[in-house]
């Protein structure tokens, strides 16, 4: 899935996130990611991302929110392998068709066959299908794999989070009827609508990609999936185009084309129709005749590459995280060191780091307690991007309170503390 991401084009051509700005050189969102220590590469391993705390939290904010609504739209949770026999990929067709932009792996035994590290799930998922029969009455069967993948990027096109080697996808694979197509892919151009709108990022184009020259499968089989594509499409109410010979080598697809803040298109869901794969694995179901039929295969991704989306998120939010998503929540900020026990009591109950509260939800809560003066420590925060400042002086300790700002009010609010928790549980419910 999501072929995009392999084509090697120059780093400055990747759209509309790779913005340089005017004294380095260096795309607009990852100085922001650099200030807010969201990540890091290495030369030891190109094209690999290191998420640093912070940029693990928001990692898992976005898997955790997918997860979520994955689980409303039927599909069920998989881990899979990461390395696979080359047997695999060439049942697949992916050796044939894909073999360049995959890392071969030796297995240092000459009785063993070589391996590849899989640039995506949909054979290892096919093989998980094809191990157990299936009734027609249990289709369609929906899994989903947050497994890590890995694709042979050119290292000249390498560039921060949008052009990586190793990614992760939300990726999705539905195995149905031929009469379920049409409803799964409005489902999933539904949850595309959702998600999207929940970000932010509402405005989107859908672009249709047809055959490409090199392919795999029967004309007609093609022109079969591409009708039923069309059809979800113009039902969609969205207005879409077609990219001609941009499928992938399987099947046609939907690509889903976000414009960012400077009015620029990218590429980043997509929904795939695969009556190919299927029949490579001869995978079968009994029909409601008891005979064997081969499913269709719906490649679905959501975010499409998470390292990609949170690029977008970033330059979208412009590292002004909405407090759902903030890996920087709240600070408390004690004025004098006195107050210092209780600020860290209250960083325990909201964090739930070193305490001993049965709270059901916690936060991204830190506690700010240098030997600076309080206005030091507010700017910083505020410089940080943290959400909501928590003051605590004489005042609110007495009292058994915190006074609570956000980044946008200097007012101050004091409050109980299972008041705050309640606000934040709110926030996040509202994905605010």
């Amino acid at each position: 899935m999501f072929r995009p991401l392999l084509k090697r084009t120059p780093v400055r051509a990747v759209p509309g996130l790779v913005r340089w700005n005017h004294h380095g050189g260096v795309p607009e969102y990852i100085e922001i990611a650099q200030q807010q220590k969201l990540y890091m590469i290495d030369k030891s391993t190109p094209g690999s991302v290191f998420f640093l705390p912070h940029g693990a939290r928001l990692f898992e904010k976005l898997v955790d929110f997918m997860k979520a609504q994955q689980r409303r739209f039927g599909f069920q949770q998989v881990i899979t392998p990461l390395i696979y026999k080359n047997e695999l990929w060439k049942t697949s067709g992916h050796w044939t068709h894909y073999k360049d932009d995959m890392f071969e792996v030796s297995s240092g035994h000459e009785e063993e066959a070589d391996f590849s590290l899989k640039p995506m799930n949909c054979p290892g998922h096919c093989v998980m299908f094809g191990r157990h029969d299936h009734s027609f009455r249990e289709l369609p069967v929906r899994y989903a794999d947050f497994s890590p993948l890995h694709r042979n990027e050119a290292s000249g096109a390498l560039t921060g989070l949008t052009r990586v080697r190793k990614f992760h996808q939300d990726d999705g694979h539905i195995f149905c009827q031929h009469s379920q197509v049409q409803g799964e892919i409005e489902s999933c151009l539904k949850l595309i609508q959702t998600t999207y709108e929940i970000f932010g990022l509402g405005q989107f184009r859908l672009a249709l990609s047809t055959r490409p020259d090199k392919f795999a499968g029967d004309v007609e089989l093609w022109n079969q999936a591409e009708a039923g594509l069309k059809e979800a499409l113009q039902k969609s109410g969205k207005p879409w185009s077609i990219n001609e010979k941009d499928g992938a080598f399987y099947g046609p697809k939907i690509d889903i084309m976000v414009t960012d803040n400077n009015g620029k298109e990218h590429q980043t869901a997509t929904i795939q129709l695969d009556f190919q794969l299927p029949k490579s694995f001869e995978l079968k179901y009994m029909d409601a005749e008891s005979k064997g039929a081969t499913p269709v295969l719906i490649h679905r991704a959501i975010f499409g590459s998470l390292e990609r989306f949170m690029a977008l998120l970033i330059d979208h939010y412009k590292g002004k995280w909405p407090f759902w998503l903030n890996p920087r929540q709240a600070v408390v900020i004690p004025v004098a060191s006195r107050h210092h026990d209780y600020a860290q009591k209250v960083v325990s109950e909201l964090s739930g780091v070193g305490g001993e509260t049965t709270a059901n939800s916690f936060f991204h809560v830190e506690l700010s307690a240098q030997d600076e003066t309080v206005g030091t420590r507010v700017r910083r925060a505020l410089a940080d991007g943290y959400s909501y400042i928590i003051m605590i002086g004489d005042k609110e300790m007495d009292a058994n309170k915190i006074a609570l700002r956000s980044r946008e009010d200097r007012k101050l609010d004091v409050l109980p503390v299972e008041e705050v928790r309640s606000k934040f549980e709110q926030l996040e419910r509202q994905h605010q």
